[in-house]
């Protein structure tokens, strides 16, 4: 009987157990597809990671993009939360770095140019008299190689990109790798790193532009943040920095307590809203918290943590609202691009953004999605 009982619990668990197994979450899965050719011939793919929960992130060569976002609201609704375009020409055209790796010097070099040794290096001018986001071929113009990967925990492609030396007036050949990752946990990794062959400034960034409610839901003005910073840079009329670091407390500028984007951005008329650098809380170099943004309607979260000590809060307050925007319009998205200070290399007291041969520029940026409870 003893024999027969155990023989008949054996057949059960046997029987039972492919059963659970049919409910099991689909294993993480990368697709790779066509994304358009650009003028030199170079084809351009379009890698799209899927966790297990079906949550998606997509990127391309062209510009080491970042392309559509697509994470649940409080209901379980799927929605894309990163602007971008649906075919590459836009990108080929000029737009306002939707989701670009920037580079190789992100944001403000004040009057194009920085010394090295005592040797001048003259940059493209390319805003007012100063260079903006690495000149006018910059990163988010390039063709990067891709390759995809994955790993117990995470998906990924790493896209490497050979700048070389005297682009857009760049000292040395830089080799550029920029890692995105994304795992179950829906936490969207980007890693930087880079090497040079001679001395050089790089700063990177991503340039994504957020709306939580869901691209096309409106402005994101009423977003919730909190910035995890008691300082950011004084500037001048032109963003550049001056040198000196102020003090948030009682400004427009404090966001150490959750505040929504647009309770006071009447009150910067100049810049039409946030285009400010802030000194993010703690040791750079080491992964900390950032920001957080809550969408109040969706209940969509985002949390950043990164190793760069700077990090710019722009409120999109130039986008157009037309084909060049994909119909986004002033503050209808906002930016938080994780890098080292504007301006660096001409500012001796600023954390230094040189790059010299032997050495290994790495930097990490993590965006985590969530619901507020």
């Amino acid at each position: 009987m003893y024999k027969l009982k155990t023989f008949a619990i054996a057949m059960l668990f046997a029987i039972a157990t492919p059963v659970t197994s049919v409910h099991a979450e689909p294993p993480m899965q990368i697709s790779t597809s066509p994304f358009g050719t650009t003028p030199d011939g170079q084809k351009v793919s379009r890698y799209t990671l899927t966790n297990s929960h079906g949550h998606s992130v997509s990127v391309m060569n062209f510009g080491a993009t970042l392309l559509d976002v697509n994470v649940p609201d409080r209901a379980g609704e799927l929605a894309n939360v990163n602007w971008c375009f649906d075919e590459l020409q836009p990108y080929l055209d000029g737009h306002p770095y939707f989701g670009s790796t920037v580079g190789r010097f992100c944001n403000r070099i004040g009057n194009a140019k920085f010394t090295i040794d005592g040797k001048e290096f003259p940059l493209t001018v390319n805003h007012g008299k100063h260079i903006l986001h690495g000149g006018k071929a910059n990163f988010a113009y390039q063709y990067w190689e891709g390759e995809t990967y994955e790993s117990d925990d995470r998906i990924g492609v790493r896209f490497r990109l050979t700048s070389l030396d005297g682009h857009e007036g760049f000292p040395g050949t830089l080799q550029t790798v920029c890692d995105y990752s994304w795992n179950d946990d829906n936490e969207l990794t980007i890693q930087f790193s880079a090497t040079t062959d001679a001395p050089t400034h790089v700063n990177l960034t991503n340039h994504s532009y957020w709306n939580l409610g869901g691209i096309g839901s409106g402005s994101a003005m009423d977003h919730v943040a909190t910035i995890h910073a008691q300082e950011l840079l004084d500037v001048d009329d032109d963003l550049i920095p001056t040198g000196k670091l102020n003090s948030v407390d009682g400004t427009v500028f404090d966001f150490r307590k959750p505040t929504a984007l647009g309770d006071r951005v009447e009150q910067l008329p100049a810049t039409k809203g946030y285009d400010h650098c802030y000194v993010v809380d703690g040791d750079f170099g080491q992964l900390r918290p950032a920001a957080s943004v809550v969408d109040p309607d969706s209940g969509r979260m985002l949390e950043i943590e990164t190793t760069q000590c700077g990090m710019q809060l722009y409120t999109a307050n130039h986008l157009p609202g037309n084909e060049k925007s994909a119909g986004a319009g002033g503050h209808d998205a906002f930016c938080l691009e994780t890098q080292h200070y504007p301006d660096a290399p001409n500012k001796p007291s600023f954390p230094t953004t040189l790059l010299s041969p032997g050495e290994t520029l790495t930097e990490t940026t993590v965006h985590r999605f969530g619901v507020a409870k």
